[in-house]
Order: structure tokens, then C-alpha cells, then sequence
């Protein structure tokens, strides 16, 4: 017979480090409905927080029970196998599990851009905090998983103050751009951004982060397309020109010099063959910078004369692997996992604690409001409410102290002495 366990943190992690992008791209088909669905189809997900980004997709799970996690495992390998056209047993060999403070550890280093293509990239930490926001509004979080990921922003923060890391404008984007700055118009021996005419297609974070980059770089001729027809409010807000919906895109990326596109849409927004078909007799230059998993650009465009292709894993081969910083960095996160899983010892350990100062404090006022008024001597109860909070004080502090940092028996005994107090005796004693 399987024993009952406490309630455990369960990750399953699919990243860049492992698997090839178009697996991941695979991986995230229709991946907001997937924590919904875990949390509605089994009694074992009580919670569930999804991060897919361009080069993870991972899965953050509140489950009821240790003895559970096989469970869980299976019903997300079925939920993303039905989605991704994989079968459930090739979705369990991608999706690596972590367990426990392995999971919480792993997750405040993705959000520190540990892990990430650009170690240190900015981007990440905005993604973790999203993921969080997306999973309250599905009704899929719970409070491990919000402390979990209030604990990754905090750790994310942490890291930045004491290594400079996040803010050192390292990013994908910035990697990308510094690739797409090669085949750019040229002005003394480097890219002449301010010459350059940049089509942008998207409105997302990622089109956010690229043009804050572009316009860094100096690039005033900025026109946004949106697939989904969102072009004019985000390029208003941030003072460039919009495309209308409808407009000729080839036409455009014709006139262009640089094509940044991270729209994310189902299917190419710019196909091989049809920029083939308006290219035929030209040789002008034009740079395509696609940081979209899914490929907003047909990767074949890459083939076409004069056109130079950037992607994803263009910035993966080429970005850079160490810095100065990064074994500090990685202690630090060390120890905010460390802390969070200690406090969250302290939170699953502590209803026994608590259970037991209720049983002898709430006796203690049950006892004195049975009295008959004339019997409540005031200082007299003060002085036992004193007394009795006296003599729980060391057990409690032995106790919490105990369950931070997993000492089971010590905890067991303080436990005990806490249960060894007794509800003193109010009566009024006779003469």
C-alpha cells in the first residue's frame, strides 16, 4: 500500500540546453490551455504555472501528493502530446522532471537569465512574472506556486543589485541586432543605423524590446505590421508609423533594409517564394532578423540573393556562454532557493504548531470566559496569559527553527513539549 506524502513542487523543463527549437515549437501548440487542463482533468494538479518563451517551455505544478507525481507526469505528457502531434511517451523523454527545492532552484535561475541563450538577458524575468499574471487569470495558481514565483522575481532582482547582470543590455534581441549589424549599410566600417529603414513585424513584448533597441541603436525609420491588426495603437504609443491593416507587406520589406520579425503568428508572415517572386532582378540587400519560435519568416529566405537571415538559432550559436559574474550570480540564487524552501518548511510544518498553541491558549480563554464575572480577577488573568504564552515560546521557536532547515526529529520534540503544556487552571481556589 502507497503511503500518503505531504504536497510537493513538480516542474517538467523542455529548453534550448536539450532539445532543438523546432522540438520546442512542437511543445507549445495551444500551451496556455494546457495548465487549465491539467488542473480540471486530475485531482493530482491542484496548480499549475506554464512559461513558454522562445526557448523553454516548462511546467510549474502544485501536486496534492508525493505519491502522486507519476500522475501528474502522465496527464501533462497527454495534455501536450494530444496538442503537439507527439506521442505521450516521446513528450515524457523531452520534459525533464525537478522535484522539490531542484524545482524551485531551477526556476530562480531561469528567471535570473541563467539559463538563458544570452546569459543575463533582460527579457526573462518580465516572461516569469507574465506566466504568473496568465495563471491567475486561468484560476491554475495557488499559494505555493505564487510564493514560488513572487520568490523568482525577488531572486531575479537580487542577482541584478549584485552582479550587474539584467542591466548590462545583453539580451536576445541585442545579440540578434549585433548579428543583422554585418550585412546593414555601412558608414565608416560599421552599421549606419540611422540610415537604416527597419520594417518591425509584431506587437508583443519581444516587438517592444526590438524596437527600444532599434531606436537605442539610432534607427528613426521604424514601420510596424501587425498580422493580427494591432499596429496602430502600439506603434502610436511609441512614436513610429503603423501600417495599415491590409498594406502590402513585399512592398514594404521592398523598400526596407532590415526586417525584424516577432509576431509569433501561425504560419510565415513572409514566405520564401513569394519574396523570391518581388525580389526577381534585384540585388539590394535586405537583412531579416526572425526572432519568432514558431518562424515568422520561411527559414529558405536565407537562400535568396542579397538576403541575410538571422534567427534564433543564429543568436544561440553565437551568444555569449560566460561572464564575470555569473559564479556569484548563481550562489545567490542558490540561496534564495535555499530560503524559500525553508520557509516553505516552516508554512507545511507549522499547522501542527499552531494546532497545538490553539488547544492550549484558546483553552485558556474558553476556561476564563466560563467564569462567573465576579470570579475574573484581571491581573490575575493577565499574569496567566503571560505565563502560559512564556511557556510555548521556546517549543514554538525549537519547532520553526527545526522545520527550517528540515530537521525532522528536533521538530518532532519540540512538538512534543509543546503538546506536554497544559491549559491552566482557572478555577478560584477555595479557602
Amino acid at each position: 500500500m502507497i503511503q500518503s506524502g505531504p504536497v510537493v513542487l513538480l516542474s517538467l523543463v523542455a529548453s534550448h540546453h536539450s532539445l532543438d527549437l523546432t522540438v520546442l515549437e512542437r511543445l507549445q501548440s495551444d500551451v496556455h490551455a494546457v495548465g487549465r487542463e491539467l488542473v480540471a482533468a486530475t485531482n493530482a494538479v491542484t496548480g499549475a504555472v506554464v512559461l513558454a518563451t522562445c526557448n523553454r517551455f516548462e511546467l510549474y505544478l502544485d501536486v496534492d501528493d508525493t505519491a502522486h507525481t507519476p500522475r501528474a507526469r502522465r496527464a501533462v505528457a497527454q495534455a501536450v502530446a494530444s496538442r503537439s502531434g507527439y506521442s505521450a511517451d516521446d513528450v515524457a523523454q523531452h520534459l525533464r522532471p525537478l522535484v522539490g527545492a531542484d524545482a524551485s532552484e531551477h526556476l530562480f535561475a531561469v528567471a535570473s537569465g541563467l539559463e538563458s541563450m544570452v546569459v543575463g538577458e533582460r527579457e526573462i524575468a518580465g516572461q516569469v512574472r507574465r506566466a504568473l499574471t496568465t495563471a491567475r487569470r486561468d484560476g491554475t495558481t495557488t499559494s505555493t506556486l505564487e510564493a514560488l514565483f513572487q520568490a523568482a522575481s525577488r531572486a531575479s532582482r537580487a542577482v541584478e543589485k549584485s552582479t550587474g547582470l539584467g542591466s548590462t543590455g545583453r539580451s536576445v534581441v541585442g545579440v540578434a541586432l549585433d548579428l543583422a549589424a554585418r550585412t546593414l549599410p555601412q558608414a565608416d566600417g560599421d552599421a549606419d543605423w540611422a540610415a537604416v529603414r527597419c520594417v518591425l513585424v509584431g506587437t508583443g513584448s519581444y516587438a517592444g524590446a526590438s524596437l527600444a533597441a532599434l531606436k537605442a541603436r539610432g534607427v528613426g525609420d521604424v514601420r510596424v505590421f501587425s498580422p493580427s491588426g494591432r499596429a496602430g495603437p502600439f506603434a502610436s504609443a511609441r512614436g513610429v508609423t503603423a501600417l495599415p491593416a491590409g498594406a502590402d507587406l513585399l512592398a514594404e520589406v521592398m523598400a526596407a533594409d532590415l526586417v525584424v520579425a516577432c509576431s509569433g503568428a501561425a504560419g510565415a508572415v513572409l514566405g520564401v517564394e513569394a519574396l523570391a517572386a518581388v525580389r526577381r532582378g534585384t540585388d539590394r540587400p535586405l537583412t531579416v532578423v526572425d526572432l519568432a519560435l514558431r518562424h515568422d519568416v520561411d527559414p529558405d529566405v536565407r537562400s535568396l540573393p542579397g538576403v541575410a537571415l538571422v534567427s534564433l538559432q543564429s543568436v544561440a550559436e553565437h551568444a555569449p556562454a560566460e561572464h564575470a559574474a555569473l559564479g556569484h550570480a548563481r550562489d545567490v540564487v542558490l540561496q534564495a532557493a535555499e530560503d524559500f524552501e525553508a520557509d516553505r518548511r516552516v508554512r507545511d510544518w507549522d499547522p501542527a504548531v499552531v494546532a497545538e498553541r490553539t488547544r492550549v491558549l484558546g483553552g485558556l480563554e474558553a476556561a476564563l470566559a466560563d467564569l462567573p464575572a465576579a470570579d475574573v480577577d484581571g491581573a490575575l488573568a493577565r499574569s496567566l496569559r503571560r505565563r502560559t504564552r512564556a511557556a510555548l515560546h521556546g517549543p514554538t521557536v525549537a519547532a520553526r527553527a527545526a522545520a527550517r532547515v528540515g530537521d525532522a526529529a528536533g521538530y518532532a520534540r519540540a512538538l512534543t513539549e509543546l503538546a506536554a503544556v497544559e491549559v491552566p487552571d482557572v478555577r478560584p481556589t477555595t479557602v
